[in-house]
């Protein structure tokens, strides 16, 4: 499967490229994925600090969607954990557009698993909430749990990890959601136990769907 991805939030290119090579490290056999930056134009948020900051985003992401070439990919998929373009009525697109948080609450609810989330700021913990809970598969624990931190620290995985850690400790469910795609935490044998939802989605992506991708592998 091919995915083109955009982030949802004009980045550096170092940034963008930090971001490609943690797809390139996450994405299982058969999962190729394609990351383009949201771009510089004057309407692209640069961080998603508002609620008027998350509509941005996702009005940008579709028009990025709908110009780009869709030759070549399966899906798209934007780089962001509160799936903007998903599931919104009205605004279909030339290809399917996945969703991280979607396919991450189906599984849980699967699984029968209560969940919560942490995130960045008010904002963002709003807005997963909300997006959560379309999906029909129960409300996140408690809402969202607010770490207090700035769009800079997302690259700072230390500081995430030190904030991460000081929250999960007073959080009680069986999984907690990271709720930023493009963070790196290890936090070993920690409870709750942390999620990242970029690499389960990716990992759920690659489950063969039919006897005939099963027998390629």
């Amino acid at each position: 499967m091919r995915i083109l991805s955009v982030t949802p939030i004009s980045v550096s290119t170092e940034e963008l490229h930090r971001r490609q090579d943690r797809y390139n490290r996450l994405c299982p056999p058969g999962i190729n994925i394609r990351l383009m930056n949201l771009g510089d134009d004057a309407d692209a948020p640069v961080a998603l600090q508002t609620s008027d900051d998350v509509s941005s985003s996702e009005e940008a992401l579709f028009a990025r969607f709908a110009a780009e070439d869709p030759t070549g990919f399966d899906a798209f998929m934007p780089d962001c954990v509160l799936d903007p373009c998903v599931d919104v009525d009205g605004r279909d697109l030339a290809l399917p557009v996945l969703g991280l948080l979607k396919l991450n609450a189906h599984h849980f609810a699967g699984r029968g698993l209560s969940v919560g989330a942490i995130v960045r700021n008010d904002a963002i913990g709003a807005e997963l909430d909300r997006k959560f809970s379309s999906y029909g598969t129960g409300d996140l624990v408690g809402g969202a749990q607010v770490l207090g931190l700035s769009v800079e620290d997302i690259s700072d995985d230390t500081k995430w990890g030190h904030a991460v850690t000081e929250h999960l400790g007073r959080m009680d469910t069986d999984v907690v959601v990271n709720g930023c795609s493009a963070v790196e935490v290890s936090l070993d044998r920690c409870r709750p136990l942390l999620v990242d939802p970029t690499a389960l989605a990716l990992a759920l992506l690659s489950l063969p769907t039919t006897p005939e991708e099963s027998s390629r592998r």
